[in-house]
């Protein structure tokens, strides 16, 4: 089937964007691909169109499971077979899944890159026909990179097993350097790349600097209508943010990692249908989020980095309407990014301190513990111990890249159900909704008359047309009468210890993972900080392509920088004839400022002109060099 008919059966769209068909046709010819896209530039339909278009099954590669499953009920809904596997499934539930990609009864499977190291999974998969594999978020792949996963690593193995099988990696955010180690990393037969413009002609930048960050928001509300993300760094300051809203007369909401997987599906939901019109969130919200009407992304915060910011600002006027992505400042972020950078990366005294002491909480002797996972109650763990959670996040972040443990936050638990009485009684409990729900789980779930199976709310969600607080309401008021036993599926980390616990003297942090990783993680703040200058003289959009390696044929003409200078006087005539004048010297290559020949111009004058041009994009400085990208 010809792949413009098949966005137009599933997806009903008329045609591609952007790159996605030259994307589509080069993993459909075999060929190993980089897609670099920006956030809302269409990555799913890049590898599920081909893959709908080529035999056998797309193992498709992705760090967050509320990701994997969001994408499997989209397809489902469109009538596409299929699946994923997460951690917390069963035995049974995993060969159930694997069997049936071996038999051709999905075109993709979803798994973590986790999965490659579980020697069962590996040995069904060599026995799947696997049309090609997609790696979402391949910037995890590098090892400095802002987002690094060390279980990316392992996908490159698949090439022992599939050696003539392509590889399509697709990421939002990278830079010229993690390009170049995105293909290294996973053993690309040639360098493919293809890069959609990173610019957004609707999206306006705007550094705005506030006394009090609070005022700024509700300024922002008042002048730019419509649907609106707040980042903010701490879960404690979304909810006090999201309430300061609600009493302020603005209908907000919050969202974090904290929240239960149900609480998460009804906020979003509610946001989404715009009954709230503000979601105060912290980095977890976003991943996913196929809204294309928000107006306003704001950020309370500053980003530990370009990456973040832009993937997260990104999230606005996807719909190609105008909208803002505004940044507010008060002064104090040098300072804070300084203890950031602490938090990040404690003394390795620290690590090995907290090596220790998780031994002792969770039970593993030194010399056992291999592969074995505990539930990890990290708020109990601090009062015990007297740790400070973002430090000691960080130091379990060392731990998890040096490769001692594997620390998870995501809620992937599943609830549990067991039916406590027969059919007939509890079908005279039920009301309408209360049927369709418990006749979807029975056709979904055997043996729940027997003992406690996991039950997926949101697959019984999208079977049913419930909402996830319908079904949780449902479920908890035939608890309450005793018909069935519910254990809601809750939030809680999870810590895996990869190898054999040693002593703590043993633990050690190579170069890669502490020295190399926190100078890029500071070269990183440092850029963040950089553009939040609010009064910085380049384009905002400009400056956000530069970093990715993009050169903007011009200024964006809505950021707040582009929209001062406009207001600026016209540049007097004999100010343009010094301009041309060092234009044309500059037309032949870089030259020394000393050298630039000025005779006639008073300096002052020489010096306002030239800071105009660079803030015009015209010149910029290489070290002590002029150079220009104008041709005249």
């Amino acid at each position: 089937m010809e792949y413009l008919s098949i966005l137009r059966k599933y997806w009903g769209y008329d045609d591609f964007r952007g790159i996605q068909r030259e994307v589509i046709e080069s993993i459909g010819a075999g060929r190993d691909t980089l897609g670099l896209m920006p956030t809302g530039g269409g990555k799913s339909i890049t590898f599920q169109v081909p893959a709908m278009a080529m035999k056998g099954v797309c193992i498709v590669f992705t760090p967050l499971i509320s990701l994997m499953r969001d994408q499997v009920q989209n397809l489902k809904r469109r009538g596409i077979k299929a699946a994923y596997i997460n951690s917390h499934m069963s035995h049974d539930e995993v060969l159930t899944v694997v069997d049936n990609c071996i038999f051709g009864a999905y075109k993709f499977l979803y798994v973590s890159p986790e999965r490659l190291s579980s020697e069962l999974f590996v040995n069904k998969l060599r026995r799947m026909s696997v049309s090609f594999v997609t790696v979402d978020e391949a910037h995890c792949i590098c090892q400095w990179g802002y987002d690094f996963r060390p279980s990316y690593l392992h996908i490159a193995n698949i090439r022992d097993i599939f050696p003539h099988c392509p590889i399509l990696a697709l990421t939002a955010t990278a830079t010229p350097e993690v390009t170049r180690d995105i293909q290294q990393k996973l053993q690309f037969r040639e360098d493919n790349v293809l890069r959609m413009s990173f610019g957004r002609k609707n999206l306006a930048y705007i550094v705005q600097h506030e006394d009090v960050i609070l005022d700024g928001i509700v300024r922002a509300l008042q002048s730019i209508p419509g649907s609106c993300i707040i980042y903010t760094r701490s879960r404690r300051k979304c909810y006090e943010l999201a309430e300061q809203l609600n009493e302020l007369g603005q209908t907000a909401t919050f969202y974090h990692a904290g929240l239960t997987g149900l609480q998460k599906n009804e906020r979003q939901e509610r946001w989404r249908r715009g009954e709230v019109r503000v979601m105060v969130a912290t980095n977890a919200f976003g991943m996913g989020i196929d809204k294309p009407d928000v107006r306003l992304v704001l950020h309370a915060d500053i980003p530990d980095s370009i990456e973040a910011y832009f993937q997260e600002a990104g999230r606005a006027g996807r719909d190609g309407e105008p909208a803002y992505a505004m940044l507010l400042t008060d002064g104090s972020e040098r300072q804070r990014a300084a203890s950031r950078l602490s938090q990040q990366f404690p003394a390795l005294d620290y690590v090995q301190n907290v090596y220790e002491l998780l031994g002792c909480y969770l039970g593993i002797a030194v010399g056992d513990g291999m592969l074995v996972t505990r539930e990890f109650n990290l708020e109990q763990f601090c009062r015990i111990y007297g740790f400070f959670p973002t430090m000691l996040v960080g130091a379990l972040d060392l731990l998890d890249k040096a490769g001692y443990i594997e620390y998870s936050d995501e809620d992937d638990a599943s609830s549990r159900l067991r039916i406590n009485v027969a059919r007939q009684e509890l079908f005279r409990a039920l009301d309408p909704s209360g049927e369709q729900l418990i006749l979807s789980i029975l056709r979904r779930y055997g043996g729940i008359f027997v003992d406690y199976v996991y039950i997926d709310e949101d697959l019984l969600s999208s079977e049913t047309g419930l909402t996830g607080d319908e079904i949780y309401q449902i479920l908890l008021r035939l608890s309450q009468l005793h018909l069935v036993s519910f254990i809601p599926r809750k939030h809680m980390p999870r810590v895996t210890f990869r190898q054999r616990r040693v002593d703590k003297e043993a633990v050690r942090l190579s170069p890669q993972i502490y020295q190399e990783r926190r100078q890029r993680y500071e070269q990183r703040i440092v850029a963040m900080l950089q553009y939040a200058e609010a009064e910085v003289d380049c384009c905002r959009s400009r400056q956000l392509l530069r970093y990715f390696g993009e050169e903007a044929e011009q200024d964006c003409g809505i950021c707040d920088v582009c929209l001062r200078r406009k207001a600026q006087p016209p540049m007097p005539e004999e100010d343009k004839a010094l301009r041309l004048h060092i234009l044309s010297q500059l037309q032949d290559g870089p030259l020394d400022s000393c050298r630039l020949d000025v005779a006639g111009f008073s300096q002052s004058h020489v010096e306002e002109v030239i800071d105009r041009m660079r803030a015009d994009g015209e010149i910029a400085f290489d070290g002590m060099r002029l150079v220009t990208h104008v041709k005249l």
